[in-house]
């Protein structure tokens, strides 16, 4: 067992949390849920399983996941974020040990890719997958204050990647995805607006791919206009890089990850620049 404290964000996750628990529990020290308000059994399977529970009223993930490093009492020295629909192999693990084990001073994070399930398929197709900062060093990582895709930090060393992934099983069912599809192109349509105004920068001290990937989305992609580039993105992932490949779910998930979800941002920019109103607030997706 190495010394990792593990905070998990939860609302409603049952269905999820069970099996994410089960896939750290013999490698990590202590496992901390933070919870925004759950009412069906996340709780109750969490405290059988072993794992202390907060509760935080939900602003956005980074803000959440901050404020349980600050709240938890870590005593470990090192923090794993992983999300309750994410699963850890026995075959990460062996490889996140030989790294702890290496005990090189110089390494303050770790970088995982993840394999994408959607509708009970695996999505290897088109472009890459989920890649995070999944563990730092704590006292000298946090996550970035950004209201959707938020990326780990550290303040002075630097960032390992794995060759093993992490299971992440995107789904619960298509009516609670389009659901958060439409929650999170709200964040992402509030980062874009303070991007545009000069409030909010590019530049991440994380894993080089990750500040790479940044600097696409805002240097290249929304440079082209708006709409076309929902439809483009889509074009790109499902013909040029193989989407189709991955049959009848893959075909799902690509359009409305890549063109549904990238158009109603841009729906959301527009409509943010044309009455100008004042940002809702923020809150855990039901």
């Amino acid at each position: 067992m190495q010394s990792i404290t593990a905070i998990v964000l939860t609302k409603n996750e049952e269905k999820n949390i069970g099996r994410c628990l089960e896939s750290i529990k013999n490698h990590v020290e202590r496992m901390v849920i933070v919870d925004s308000g759950s009412t069906d059994d996340t709780l109750k399977i969490a405290k059988e399983m072993g794992a202390d529970v907060l509760y935080n009223p939900f602003q956005y993930y980074a803000q959440q996941f901050n404020w349980g490093i600050d709240n938890a009492g870590i005593h470990t020295e090192w923090v794993l974020r992983i999300d309750a629909d994410e699963v850890f192999p026995e075959k990460l693990w062996t490889e996140i040990d030989g790294i702890l084990q290496k005990n090189d001073p110089d390494v303050t994070g770790i970088t995982i890719e993840a394999n994408l399930y959607f509708l009970g398929r695996h999505i290897k197709h088109g472009s890459p997958k989920k890649r995070k900062m999944m563990m730092f060093k704590y006292g000298i990582g946090r996550i970035e204050d950004r209201r959707r895709d938020a990326q780990s930090i550290v303040t002075q060393g630097r960032s390992v990647a794995t060759k093993e992934k992490f299971d992440h099983y995107d789904f619960k069912d298509l009516d609670q995805y389009i659901k958060r599809c439409n929650w999170y192109a709200t964040r992402e349509m509030q980062d874009y607006v303070d991007y545009k105004n000069g409030r909010m920068g590019t530049d991440i001290k994380t894993d080089a791919d990750i500040s790479r990937q940044r600097s696409k989305k805002f240097g290249i992609y929304y440079k082209v206009p708006m709409f076309m580039r929902a439809h483009l993105w889509f074009i790109l992932n499902y013909y040029f890089k193989l989407g189709f490949l991955d049959g009848k779910e893959g075909k799902i998930f690509w359009f409305l990850e890549c063109y549904w979800y990238r158009f109603v941002v841009d729906a959301k920019i527009y409509e943010q620049e044309k009455f100008n109103s004042d940002f809702e607030d923020l809150k855990a997706i039901d």
